[in-house]
């Protein structure tokens, strides 16, 4: 089974490199409450030069864009004290040119919509690759980035998606059925199979 939570740490393509050396050093605040993958999102942001401050929560993101003043953002739609949204107005209130990136779960996208009308640059899908963060902090004008190079496929997407949801119904396979319209049989065997290939 593909750890998407790997694909975060991957070696920068040469776009991305290119795209670091314009960013050395600058200030950029992490803000998300799922620790593992904003640990490995922090790590791969670093590697390619970006000074990163992470927080977990509103509060605590806040609370640091006062200290820090950071150039660029990538933040988690749902924060267990609040929403990404709220974190958005905020900081360009903070500071007009902020660039900022939204994570949005795979149920989440009409959501994440309203982020960018609310001043996002863009909006990406969790787990996001560190290299598809920096081209969206970094693109220019309306247009949305180029697609990714290797974007998973739709069967791993709503692969995804089913565990996500099982995993936050607490393993309960007949809430998870409920919450996501499917019979309880067919939600079995999904669990039971191995991941889709990338």
């Amino acid at each position: 089974m593909v750890d998407p939570m790997s694909e975060l740490a991957g070696p920068a393509d040469a776009a991305t490199t290119q795209g670091a050396a314009d960013v050395d050093g600058a200030l950029l605040l992490l803000v998300d409450d799922d620790a593992p993958l904003r640990r490995s999102l922090q790590r791969a942001l670093e590697r390619r030069g970006f000074a990163v401050t992470a927080a977990e929560s509103l509060k605590e993101g806040l609370g640091q864009a006062f200290a820090i003043k950071p150039d660029y953002a990538v933040v988690d739609l749902r924060l267990e004290d609040g929403s990404g949204i709220d974190l958005v107005k905020r900081l360009l209130e903070l500071h007009p040119s902020i660039r900022i990136v939204m994570l949005t779960g795979y149920g989440n996208i009409a959501t994440a919509v309203a982020a960018v009308k609310a001043g996002a640059v863009d909006y990406l899908a969790k787990p996001a690759d560190a290299d598809d963060v920096i081209k969206a902090l970094l693109s220019n004008g309306p247009s949305l980035p180029p697609p990714p190079e290797n974007p998973m496929s739709a069967d791993r997407v709503r692969w995804e998606h089913i565990q996500r949801v099982f995993e936050q119904c607490n393993r309960n396979v007949s809430e998870t059925a409920r919450r996501l319209n499917m019979h309880r049989r067919t939600l079995q065997r999904i669990l039971n199979k191995r991941a889709p290939r990338e």
